[in-house]
Protein backbone atom coordinates (compact mmCIF):
# COMPACT_ATOMS: atom_id res chain seq x y z
CA UNK A 1 0.00 0.00 0.00
CA UNK A 2 2.76 2.08 0.86
CA UNK A 3 4.42 1.38 -2.25
CA UNK A 4 1.29 2.34 -4.13
CA UNK A 5 1.80 5.75 -2.79
CA UNK A 6 4.78 6.48 -3.21
CA UNK A 7 4.71 5.17 -6.98
CA UNK A 8 1.77 7.46 -7.86
CA UNK A 9 3.28 10.56 -5.21
CA UNK A 10 6.15 9.88 -7.79
CA UNK A 11 4.18 9.97 -10.80
CA UNK A 12 1.87 13.06 -10.00
CA UNK A 13 5.03 15.49 -9.39
CA UNK A 14 7.00 13.61 -12.59
CA UNK A 15 4.19 15.01 -14.48
CA UNK A 16 3.75 18.21 -12.75
CA UNK A 17 7.80 18.88 -13.56
CA UNK A 18 7.69 18.08 -17.18
CA UNK A 19 4.77 21.41 -17.54
CA UNK A 20 6.79 23.18 -15.99
CA UNK A 21 9.84 22.29 -18.12
CA UNK A 22 7.77 22.66 -21.05
CA UNK A 23 6.49 26.15 -20.23
CA UNK A 24 9.36 27.80 -19.14
CA UNK A 25 11.74 26.45 -22.02
CA UNK A 26 8.84 28.54 -23.77
CA UNK A 27 11.02 31.86 -23.38
CA UNK A 28 8.92 33.74 -25.39
CA UNK A 29 5.45 32.79 -24.17
CA UNK A 30 6.83 33.44 -20.36
CA UNK A 31 7.69 36.71 -21.35
CA UNK A 32 4.53 37.53 -22.51
CA UNK A 33 2.84 36.17 -19.68
CA UNK A 34 4.67 38.19 -17.54
CA UNK A 35 4.23 41.33 -19.57
CA UNK A 36 0.26 41.03 -19.49
CA UNK A 37 0.27 42.89 -15.98
CA UNK A 38 2.94 45.13 -16.11
CA UNK A 39 1.98 46.35 -19.59
CA UNK A 40 -1.71 47.40 -17.66
CA UNK A 41 0.56 48.53 -14.75
CA UNK A 42 2.18 50.73 -17.05
CA UNK A 43 -1.55 51.77 -18.51
CA UNK A 44 -3.16 53.08 -14.98
CA UNK A 45 0.21 55.07 -14.16
CA UNK A 46 -0.21 56.85 -17.80
CA UNK A 47 -3.49 57.25 -17.98
CA UNK A 48 -6.07 55.99 -15.23
CA UNK A 49 -4.48 57.19 -11.99
CA UNK A 50 -4.45 60.65 -13.78
CA UNK A 51 -8.51 59.75 -13.80
CA UNK A 52 -8.83 57.98 -10.72
CA UNK A 53 -7.31 61.07 -8.77
CA UNK A 54 -9.56 63.50 -10.75
CA UNK A 55 -12.56 61.06 -9.46
CA UNK A 56 -11.37 62.04 -6.09
CA UNK A 57 -10.81 65.26 -6.44
CA UNK A 58 -14.49 65.91 -7.70
CA UNK A 59 -15.65 64.32 -4.49
CA UNK A 60 -13.47 66.96 -2.21
CA UNK A 61 -15.37 69.77 -4.53
CA UNK A 62 -18.13 68.34 -3.89
CA UNK A 63 -17.88 68.54 0.10
CA UNK A 64 -16.64 71.78 -0.11
CA UNK A 65 -12.52 70.44 1.33
CA UNK A 66 -9.54 72.30 0.29
CA UNK A 67 -6.58 69.47 0.61
CA UNK A 68 -3.77 69.88 2.46
CA UNK A 69 -0.39 68.43 1.23
CA UNK A 70 -0.38 65.71 3.79
CA UNK A 71 -4.16 64.94 2.76
CA UNK A 72 -3.00 64.73 -0.76
CA UNK A 73 -0.71 62.13 -0.05
CA UNK A 74 -2.93 60.01 1.77
CA UNK A 75 -5.49 60.28 -0.78
CA UNK A 76 -2.58 59.45 -3.73
CA UNK A 77 -1.64 56.22 -1.28
CA UNK A 78 -5.44 55.41 -0.98
CA UNK A 79 -5.78 55.41 -5.19
CA UNK A 80 -2.85 53.85 -5.52
CA UNK A 81 -3.24 51.41 -3.30
CA UNK A 82 -6.96 50.51 -4.82
CA UNK A 83 -5.48 50.13 -8.07
CA UNK A 84 -2.45 48.04 -7.34
CA UNK A 85 -4.63 45.45 -5.35
CA UNK A 86 -6.67 45.50 -8.56
CA UNK A 87 -4.32 45.02 -11.22
CA UNK A 88 -3.21 42.26 -9.28
CA UNK A 89 -6.46 40.43 -8.30
CA UNK A 90 -6.65 40.82 -12.56
CA UNK A 91 -3.47 39.55 -13.06
CA UNK A 92 -4.29 35.70 -11.11
CA UNK A 93 -7.09 35.54 -14.24
CA UNK A 94 -5.25 36.39 -17.30
CA UNK A 95 -1.68 35.21 -16.27
CA UNK A 96 -4.26 31.62 -15.15
CA UNK A 97 -5.77 31.41 -18.39
CA UNK A 98 -2.49 32.06 -20.75
CA UNK A 99 -0.74 29.03 -18.39
CA UNK A 100 -3.19 26.74 -19.49
CA UNK A 101 -1.82 26.59 -22.94
CA UNK A 102 0.30 23.25 -21.77
CA UNK A 103 -3.30 21.85 -21.63
CA UNK A 104 -4.26 22.63 -25.17
CA UNK A 105 -0.78 21.81 -26.26
CA UNK A 106 -1.05 18.31 -25.20
CA UNK A 107 -4.36 17.89 -26.78
CA UNK A 108 -3.60 19.51 -30.18
CA UNK A 109 -0.31 17.63 -30.51
CA UNK A 110 -1.48 14.31 -29.35
CA UNK A 111 0.64 14.66 -26.52
CA UNK A 112 -2.41 13.09 -24.09
CA UNK A 113 -2.33 9.98 -26.72
CA UNK A 114 1.19 8.92 -25.33
CA UNK A 115 0.13 9.70 -21.74
CA UNK A 116 -3.12 7.43 -22.11
CA UNK A 117 -0.98 4.63 -23.57
CA UNK A 118 0.65 4.61 -20.31
CA UNK A 119 -0.34 2.97 -16.92
CA UNK A 120 -0.79 7.06 -15.68
CA UNK A 121 -3.99 7.04 -13.78
CA UNK A 122 -6.41 10.10 -15.67
CA UNK A 123 -7.26 11.63 -12.32
CA UNK A 124 -2.59 11.80 -12.02
CA UNK A 125 -2.66 13.96 -15.22
CA UNK A 126 -5.45 16.29 -14.41
CA UNK A 127 -4.29 17.08 -10.66
CA UNK A 128 -0.88 17.96 -12.33
CA UNK A 129 -2.63 20.31 -14.86
CA UNK A 130 -4.13 22.24 -11.76
CA UNK A 131 -0.66 22.19 -9.36
CA UNK A 132 1.54 23.46 -12.19
CA UNK A 133 -1.34 26.33 -13.46
CA UNK A 134 -1.96 27.16 -9.52
CA UNK A 135 2.25 27.40 -8.73
CA UNK A 136 2.92 28.86 -12.02
CA UNK A 137 0.35 32.01 -11.52
CA UNK A 138 1.20 32.69 -7.64
CA UNK A 139 5.33 32.43 -9.29
CA UNK A 140 4.43 35.24 -11.43
CA UNK A 141 1.57 37.36 -9.51
CA UNK A 142 4.83 37.04 -6.69
CA UNK A 143 6.85 38.94 -9.27
CA UNK A 144 4.00 41.44 -10.17
CA UNK A 145 3.40 42.42 -6.28
CA UNK A 146 7.04 42.66 -5.79
CA UNK A 147 6.95 44.99 -9.18
CA UNK A 148 3.81 46.86 -7.58
CA UNK A 149 5.66 47.92 -4.08
CA UNK A 150 8.61 48.93 -5.52
CA UNK A 151 6.46 51.35 -7.63
CA UNK A 152 4.36 52.29 -4.10
CA UNK A 153 7.95 52.90 -2.57
CA UNK A 154 9.45 54.96 -5.85
CA UNK A 155 6.26 57.50 -5.30
CA UNK A 156 6.62 57.56 -1.37
CA UNK A 157 4.10 55.90 -0.75
CA UNK A 158 4.90 52.56 0.51
CA UNK A 159 3.30 52.19 4.29
CA UNK A 160 2.94 48.37 3.97
CA UNK A 161 3.53 46.56 6.98
CA UNK A 162 5.03 42.97 7.93
CA UNK A 163 1.35 42.10 8.75
CA UNK A 164 0.13 43.19 5.73
CA UNK A 165 2.47 42.11 3.15
CA UNK A 166 1.89 38.35 4.71
CA UNK A 167 -1.85 39.13 4.16
CA UNK A 168 -1.31 39.79 0.74
CA UNK A 169 0.69 36.72 0.13
CA UNK A 170 -1.93 35.08 1.67
CA UNK A 171 -5.28 36.79 -0.43
CA UNK A 172 -2.98 36.56 -3.31
CA UNK A 173 -2.93 32.45 -3.20
CA UNK A 174 -6.25 32.48 -2.57
CA UNK A 175 -7.22 34.34 -5.48
CA UNK A 176 -5.02 32.25 -7.60
CA UNK A 177 -7.09 28.90 -6.06
CA UNK A 178 -9.99 30.83 -7.16
CA UNK A 179 -8.53 31.79 -10.94
CA UNK A 180 -7.13 28.63 -11.33
CA UNK A 181 -10.68 26.09 -10.86
CA UNK A 182 -11.93 28.71 -12.94
CA UNK A 183 -9.61 28.73 -15.62
CA UNK A 184 -8.83 25.27 -15.94
CA UNK A 185 -12.84 23.91 -15.88
CA UNK A 186 -13.24 26.54 -19.19
CA UNK A 187 -9.96 25.05 -20.75
CA UNK A 188 -11.83 21.22 -20.08
CA UNK A 189 -14.22 22.56 -23.13
CA UNK A 190 -11.31 23.68 -24.86
CA UNK A 191 -9.85 21.52 -27.98
CA UNK A 192 -7.76 24.28 -30.44
CA UNK A 193 -5.16 26.78 -29.51
CA UNK A 194 -7.00 29.01 -31.70
CA UNK A 195 -10.26 28.96 -29.76
CA UNK A 196 -7.98 29.47 -26.47
CA UNK A 197 -6.42 32.54 -28.23
CA UNK A 198 -10.09 34.16 -28.40
CA UNK A 199 -10.67 33.76 -25.30
CA UNK A 200 -7.89 34.86 -23.42
CA UNK A 201 -8.63 38.03 -25.71
CA UNK A 202 -12.05 38.25 -24.71
CA UNK A 203 -11.55 37.94 -21.10
CA UNK A 204 -8.51 40.16 -20.63
CA UNK A 205 -10.99 42.65 -22.47
CA UNK A 206 -13.72 42.69 -19.82
CA UNK A 207 -12.00 40.80 -16.81
CA UNK A 208 -10.83 44.02 -15.49
CA UNK A 209 -14.50 45.68 -15.99
CA UNK A 210 -16.23 42.48 -14.25
CA UNK A 211 -14.06 42.54 -11.37
CA UNK A 212 -14.46 45.90 -10.16
CA UNK A 213 -10.53 45.73 -10.83
CA UNK A 214 -10.41 49.83 -12.99
CA UNK A 215 -12.94 51.34 -11.54
CA UNK A 216 -15.23 51.12 -8.45
CA UNK A 217 -18.18 48.85 -9.17
CA UNK A 218 -20.67 51.60 -7.63
CA UNK A 219 -20.27 53.57 -10.88
CA UNK A 220 -21.94 50.75 -12.11
CA UNK A 221 -25.65 50.37 -13.03
CA UNK A 222 -27.39 48.36 -10.27
CA UNK A 223 -28.42 45.49 -12.39
CA UNK A 224 -25.12 44.85 -14.04
CA UNK A 225 -23.63 45.75 -10.45
CA UNK A 226 -25.61 42.57 -9.33
CA UNK A 227 -24.46 40.31 -12.26
CA UNK A 228 -20.67 41.09 -11.22
CA UNK A 229 -21.52 39.45 -7.60
CA UNK A 230 -22.16 35.84 -9.28
CA UNK A 231 -17.98 36.33 -10.30
CA UNK A 232 -16.06 34.99 -7.81
CA UNK A 233 -12.87 36.96 -8.25
CA UNK A 234 -14.68 39.95 -7.47
CA UNK A 235 -14.81 38.72 -4.14
CA UNK A 236 -11.20 37.57 -4.66
CA UNK A 237 -10.01 41.35 -6.17
CA UNK A 238 -11.72 42.70 -2.76
CA UNK A 239 -10.01 40.58 -0.41
CA UNK A 240 -6.78 41.88 -2.12
CA UNK A 241 -7.88 45.34 -2.04
CA UNK A 242 -8.20 44.46 1.79
CA UNK A 243 -4.99 43.29 2.31
CA UNK A 244 -3.49 46.61 0.38
CA UNK A 245 -5.73 49.16 1.12
CA UNK A 246 -6.69 48.45 5.79
CA UNK A 247 -3.65 50.85 6.47
CA UNK A 248 -4.38 53.56 3.74
CA UNK A 249 -7.53 54.04 4.90
CA UNK A 250 -6.57 53.96 8.44
CA UNK A 251 -4.11 56.47 7.99
CA UNK A 252 -7.12 58.74 6.02
CA UNK A 253 -9.30 58.03 8.54
CA UNK A 254 -7.06 58.64 11.57
CA UNK A 255 -5.68 61.83 9.63
CA UNK A 256 -9.43 63.46 8.81
CA UNK A 257 -10.86 62.51 12.24
CA UNK A 258 -7.78 64.42 14.12
CA UNK A 259 -7.77 67.33 11.91
CA UNK A 260 -10.03 70.37 11.61
CA UNK A 261 -11.63 69.72 8.22
CA UNK A 262 -15.18 70.37 7.57
CA UNK A 263 -17.22 67.10 6.59
CA UNK A 264 -14.48 65.09 7.86
CA UNK A 265 -17.06 62.48 8.33
CA UNK A 266 -18.52 62.47 5.22
CA UNK A 267 -15.79 62.41 3.54
CA UNK A 268 -14.50 59.32 4.91
CA UNK A 269 -17.34 57.33 4.32
CA UNK A 270 -17.54 58.79 0.33
CA UNK A 271 -14.05 57.28 0.20
CA UNK A 272 -14.05 53.79 1.50
CA UNK A 273 -17.73 53.12 -0.29
CA UNK A 274 -16.28 54.13 -3.57
CA UNK A 275 -12.62 53.36 -2.87
CA UNK A 276 -12.91 50.76 0.05
CA UNK A 277 -13.18 46.96 -0.07
CA UNK A 278 -16.64 46.35 0.65
CA UNK A 279 -19.46 45.41 -2.12
CA UNK A 280 -22.80 46.67 -2.37
CA UNK A 281 -24.67 43.51 -3.55
CA UNK A 282 -28.60 43.49 -4.23
CA UNK A 283 -28.94 46.46 -2.09
CA UNK A 284 -26.56 45.10 1.08
CA UNK A 285 -23.37 45.68 2.14
CA UNK A 286 -20.96 42.97 2.45
CA UNK A 287 -17.95 43.25 4.29
CA UNK A 288 -14.83 41.92 4.22
CA UNK A 289 -15.63 38.60 6.11
CA UNK A 290 -18.86 38.08 4.38
CA UNK A 291 -16.73 38.01 1.32
CA UNK A 292 -14.39 35.91 2.31
CA UNK A 293 -17.50 33.47 2.92
CA UNK A 294 -18.70 33.72 -0.37
CA UNK A 295 -15.45 33.18 -1.72
CA UNK A 296 -14.28 29.90 0.03
CA UNK A 297 -18.14 28.62 -1.19
CA UNK A 298 -17.32 29.47 -4.63
CA UNK A 299 -13.75 27.56 -4.16
CA UNK A 300 -16.08 24.41 -2.93
CA UNK A 301 -18.59 24.96 -6.11
CA UNK A 302 -15.94 25.43 -8.48
CA UNK A 303 -14.13 21.91 -7.37
CA UNK A 304 -17.18 20.31 -7.57
CA UNK A 305 -17.98 21.56 -11.19
CA UNK A 306 -14.16 20.64 -12.09
CA UNK A 307 -14.87 17.11 -10.55
CA UNK A 308 -18.11 16.84 -12.67
CA UNK A 309 -15.86 18.19 -15.66
CA UNK A 310 -13.17 16.03 -15.33
CA UNK A 311 -14.65 13.01 -16.93
CA UNK A 312 -14.94 15.29 -19.97
CA UNK A 313 -11.37 16.75 -19.84
CA UNK A 314 -9.52 13.40 -19.05
CA UNK A 315 -11.95 12.03 -22.39
CA UNK A 316 -10.54 14.98 -24.69
CA UNK A 317 -7.14 14.64 -23.28
CA UNK A 318 -6.96 11.34 -24.78
CA UNK A 319 -8.90 11.56 -27.61
CA UNK A 320 -6.49 14.53 -28.45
Amino acid sequence: MRNNIMHYTNIFFELTKRHFLVFFKNKIRVFYTLMVPIIILLVYICFLRALELSTVENILYQLEVQPNAKLKQYINILVDSWMLSGIIALSTITISIQTNNIIINDKENGVNRDFSSSPIKKSLLIGSYFLFNFVVTLLICVVVLFVCLIYLAIMGEFVVTFTDFILMLACLAFSCITSTLFTVLICSFIKHESTLASIIASISAVAGFLIGAYMPLTMFPPILRNVCCFIPSTYSCNLMRFSFMNTPINLVSDYLQNSNIANAEELIKTLTDNFGYNLNCFGYTLNIGYQAVINIGAIVLLVILNILSSKHLAKVTIEG
